[in-house]
């Protein structure tokens, strides 16, 4: 097990190189849960996650031959970053296993620091299973994302600062992929604040602590759907599942939405990018699957790609009643999308689109199709939206 010396070390070796991010209360976040929330902001850390923590301190850990023969580290995208940025750091050679489907701007940061990337599999542990190949056909040291002692204490210095910023909390919730970083702010929170509740957080399409720690033992998930990739591991670490089993009090999961509508929550309140792995611990507290009274939420991480981005704002927006696509049937002759477009302008609405589709399956022959997406307050205010059309005369059916 990781000790708090272990963790308080890696803190010490880290001064210079990883930043001291901010924690900080948001009132917005604090009125909408119902209990006190504070923010680690972990999505400004170097290299854009709290992966550097464990990169350095392990690359540091290294002896001399080991530096010279090089690393080799499995990723789906932020420890690739963060091995990439430590091994130039410390002129150590690297090469980093990533999924196929990698997302395109982690591969191309990881390239930008320097390492060789190696494109493998359709998952983080197809890239270990090829990292692993590695350290025996090349002598390389295996840098692992989670499950290695000297990396989770590299990460346990979130808890560290997290107690200093925040030492009345009587929560932490925290993301939990492979279980790294759930680890070390366990060890730091259990050693010294024995009383304060450590929550990890899992995306529900891709949750194999929760049965694990329900069966006892590793349970591995036989696939993943989830836009936080970040935390789309399909089996526990075998250090990682020891540290969690004993020193964490709950896991919990949200759904994609639920990531989806705190993404877009954080853009518009807090002005903070965050990619879905990192939305997770504050979308279980939006949920209300999370409660306490003063609670820190760690945002893990901000490598979020701007395609991605644009599809997530756009689906927490319509989950949120933000954004309302409707669909309905006009007589096909001049005039008629005019009279429609009149009816929600009168009441002052916002369309932001409008498309035909003539060529639907329940659309007759003398009548087009038309979509609108439109711009809503909230739920209900979509609700009225739809009634004022229909009520306009109008055929609706609200898309989703």
């Amino acid at each position: 097990m990781v000790t708090l010396d272990d963790i308080r070390a890696a803190a010490d070796g880290l001064t210079g190189v990883a930043h001291r991010t901010p924690t900080e209360r948001s009132e917005t976040f604090t009125r909408l849960c119902g209990g006190e929330v504070w923010l680690k902001f972990e999505n400004q850390q170097r290299t854009g996650s709290f992966k550097i923590r464990g990169a350095y301190t392990k690359i540091r850990s290294l002896s001399p031959d080991e530096r010279a023969a090089g690393v080799v580290a499995p990723s789906a995208g932020n420890h690739a970053q963060a091995v990439a940025f430590a091994a130039r750091s410390a002129g150590v050679d690297a090469a980093v296993y990533m999924p196929e489907a990698a997302s395109l701007a982690k591969v191309g940061a990881t390239e930008g620091y320097g390492a060789t990337v190696r494109l493998v599999g359709d998952s983080v542990e197809g890239s270990v299973e090829a990292a692993k190949r590695a350290v025996h056909d090349e002598g390389r040291t295996l840098v692992h994302p989670f499950d290695d002692e000297v990396v989770i204490a590299g990460q346990g210095t979130v808890g560290l600062e997290i107690l200093e910023d925040v030492p009345e909390l009587d929560a932490v919730v925290v993301p939990l992929g492979g279980g790294g970083l759930l680890s070390g702010v366990a060890v730091a929170m259990k050693a010294l604040r024995p009383d304060v509740r450590v929550i990890g957080v899992e995306a529900a399409g891709c949750a194999p602590y929760v049965g694990s720690l329900e069966h006892g033992m590793i349970t591995p998930v036989p696939q993943t759907t989830t836009i936080a990739d970040g935390i789309a591991v399909k089996q526990p670490g075998e250090i990682t599942f020891q540290h969690i089993r004993e020193l964490v009090d709950d896991v919990v999961t949200v759904t994609d939405a639920e990531i989806g509508q705190t993404i877009v929550q954080l853009l518009e309140r807090s002005k903070a990018v965050v990619e879905g792995a990192g939305a997770v611990a504050l979308a279980a507290l939006l949920a209300g699957k999370v409660q306490a009274k003063r609670a820190v939420a760690v945002l893990s991480g901000g490598n979020i790609d701007t395609p991605l981005l644009m599809q997530v704002i756009r689906f927490g927006l319509t989950n949120a009643g933000r954004y309302l696509v409707i669909r309905t049937r006009l007589i096909d002759r001049p005039g008629q999308l005019m009279h429609l477009l009149k009816v929600l302008a009168d009441a002052h609405i916002n369309i932001l689109v409008v498309s035909h589709h003539r060529e639907s399956v329940d659309v007759a022959v003398a009548e087009t199709g038309i979509e609108l997406i439109l711009e809503t307050r909230d739920e209900a205010h979509a609700h009225s939206v739809i009634e004022l059309v229909r009520n306009s005369g109008y055929p609706v059916t609200r898309m989703h």
